[in-house]
């Protein structure tokens, strides 16, 4: 069965860079961002583990940890470390997760559940599927998913924007139109009553229809 916004991230123990993790006891009072990779020494994967690297303080400042895993050993991970760091510029900061035996991809749905083998005998394009980003919360639960091809390199930087939008519905119950960025206005949802919003906002909102109530971003 295939894992869904609102569902409990699984947990596991697995081998990282970082030392062996249990993942829900690593997680701790934290925000998560997991994000899967096919295969060691690939291209597009290269440059995404490369700027997250870049990016990781952004995330620290929003109280969440960066996760990597690979089909690959965590051997393999170290040696491809210095490959992203000499190509990219930037050295890994956050651990990566071996998943040699695929126990993680299956467990995260990121994989046939009937595939079979371990890492040695299995290509990037076996693997094709272990491209996702999954948004976990302090609660264990699963925020938002996302899952590219292995052609596209994934948007970081929106992943950093879509946390930013999750983050602030947690603690405002508001939500973000399209193309939302930090700072801009925000929408009170139709499940807050227009009692309620005079409550929360005294200082009145932008009616564009009933259901689309603009006020600014709270702080």
């Amino acid at each position: 069965m295939g894992l869904h916004i609102g569902d409990e991230a699984p947990d596991f123990s697995a081998p990282t860079t970082e030392g062996t993790i249990r993942f829900h006891e690593w997680i701790g009072d934290s925000w998560v961002i997991l994000f899967s990779h096919p295969k060691d020494f690939t291209p597009v994967c290269t440059t995404e583990l490369g700027y997250l690297a870049r990016l990781k303080p952004e995330f620290d400042k929003r109280n969440t940890k960066v996760i990597g895993l690979s089909i690959d050993s965590v051997d393999d991970h170290r040696r491809w470390a210095g490959d992203i760091a000499e190509t990219q510029g930037t050295a890994l900061n956050y651990p990566l997760i071996g998943d040699t035996d695929l126990v993680v991809a299956k467990l995260y749905d990121m994989i046939h559940p009937n595939a079979s083998g371990n890492a040695a005998s299995r290509t990037a394009v076996d693997n094709a599927t272990v491209r996702s980003v999954f948004l976990i919360g302090p609660d264990k639960k699963i925020k938002l998913t996302m899952t590219y091809p292995m052609s596209a390199g994934r948007n970081f930087d929106e992943v950093l924007r879509a946390l930013d939008a999750v983050q602030l519905n947690a603690k405002h119950t508001v939500a973000t139109p399209v193309n939302w960025r930090p700072g801009e206005d925000v929408i009170i949802p139709t499940s807050v009553s227009e009692e309620a919003a005079k409550a929360k906002y005294p200082g009145g909102w932008k009616t564009l229809k009933p259901y689309l109530r603009f006020v600014p971003q709270p702080k």
